[in-house]
C-alpha cells in the first residue's frame, strides 16, 4: 500500500459526513453477506504483504469490531465519569438517566 493516503479531515462535519457514509456502506455490506461469506478466511496483512494472523470473517467481525466497539464505549464511560458527564443510555436508559426519573416522582 504504497500510495496508501490517512483520511485526514479538516473539519468536524466532514468527519460526521464521512462516519455517516461509512456507516450506511457498511450496514449494507452486512445485510448482503451471506452466511458462507462469513465463513471465509480474512488475512491482516502488513504494508509488506506478509500475514500476520488469518481467522473467518465472523471471528474477525465480532473479535475486531464488535468487541472494539465495546471497548471504546467503556473508554468513553471512564472519560465522562472523570468529566461529571453523564454516561448516556445506549440500549435503554443508564444509571444516570434512572436518577433523572427518581427525581421527577
Amino acid at each position: 500500500m504504497e500510495n496508501f493516503v490517512p483520511f485526514t479531515p479538516k473539519t468536524r462535519q466532514e468527519v460526521l459526513d464521512t462516519f455517516d457514509k461509512n456507516s450506511k456502506a457498511g450496514r449494507e455490506a452486512l445485510a448482503a453477506a451471506s452466511d458462507e461469506a462469513f465463513g471465509v478466511i480474512w488475512s491482516l496483512k502488513n504494508n509488506k504483504g506478509d500475514t500476520i494472523f488469518s481467522m473467518p470473517r465472523a471471528a474477525c467481525y465480532r473479535g475486531m469490531v464488535m468487541n472494539h466497539m465495546i471497548h471504546h464505549r467503556a473508554q468513553l464511560g471512564v472519560y465522562l465519569r472523570l468529566n461529571e458527564i453523564e454516561i448516556p443510555g445506549m440500549y435503554g436508559p443508564s444509571a444516570d438517566e434512572m436518577k433523572f426519573w427518581q427525581e421527577k416522582k
